[in-house]
């Protein structure tokens, strides 16, 4: 089955992980300038880097359509910023997955693919996509919705070690991101880690630094740009979140349960 996602962010690059060690061809496409924080574990880097990889997996930047199957070829995962339409034309996806988490209304439907699954809020199950994924940290994270929505967007980032808001960095002001510390550093309270412009942005815990946004980024005010993990273990910069690991595990049982439906039988392309 041929998989295509949007987006290639740290929660993202989970679901793409996971399907691509199940055995499904995964196609990604991104932004030129991905806005990720947690770079270190998101496929989208690799549009910076030429390839990147995330415990394991490897993904490369592709710039023709004609590489897609040599990138399967060496059992990499391709990554892209062409145009989605025509990834759509040529890949002729069986699954579609909108994996940005924009919490904006959608701008696709269920026409876009046989199967059309969506991460987060905003989007409509039963009308813009076949399912939606739970993405709200808790007892439903991960939960498969087929009527209706997801949790809405509160605004406050989940509890990690009982810190909240605090661990998030974010642009005081529009303007060019440099870094002053670099992801899995350590800090403490108060200690600078980027700035925008002439503006420095500190710590407001202590903790390792497991996100920065790409440097150079321009950023407007308010952007989440950095994030701070105050249990203060290195090699949570290095490796997939529980979230990421549940959303992931989500989408997997959607295309399985649809699958098992009998609905599979109905693909244009079952190999």
């Amino acid at each position: 089955m041929k998989v295509l996602v949007r987006g290639g962010g740290d929660l993202a690059s989970a679901v793409i992980h996971k399907l691509w060690r199940s055995g499904f061809k995964v196609l990604v496409y991104d932004l030129p300038l991905p806005s990720c924080v947690r770079r270190t574990v998101s496929f989208c880097n690799a549009i910076i880097d030429g390839h990147w990889e995330v415990e394991g997996v490897r993904a490369t930047f592709i710039k023709d359509l004609s590489e897609i199957e040599d990138c399967f070829a060496r059992k990499e995962i391709p990554i892209t910023t062409l145009p989605e339409a025509d990834l759509i034309e040529y890949f002729q996806p069986d699954v579609f997955i909108d994996a940005t988490i924009s919490k904006r209304d959608p701008d696709y439907d269920k026409d876009f693919a046989p199967l059309v699954i969506a991460l987060g809020p905003n989007v409509i199950a039963g009308r813009d996509a076949h399912v939606v994924v739970e993405t709200k940290r808790g007892h439903y994270l991960g939960n498969l919705i087929y009527e209706g929505v997801a949790s809405p967007n509160t605004g406050i980032p989940g509890d990690i070690a009982g810190v909240t808001s605090e661990r998030v960095l974010r642009a005081p002001q529009a303007g060019r991101v440099r870094h002053i510390r670099k992801i899995g550093d350590t800090v403490e309270k108060d200690d600078p880690v980027c700035q925008v412009d002439d503006q420095v942005v500190r710590s407001a815990v202590s903790g390792v630094v497991r996100g920065l946004i790409v440097q150079g980024y321009e950023a407007k005010q308010g952007l989440k740009i950095g994030d701070v993990d105050p249990r203060n273990d290195v090699r949570h910069c290095y490796t997939l979140s529980d979230k990421g690991r549940t959303i992931a595990g989500g989408v997997l049982e959607a295309i399985l349960h649809y699958v098992a439906a009998g609905d599979y039988l109905k693909l244009p392309c079952n190999d």
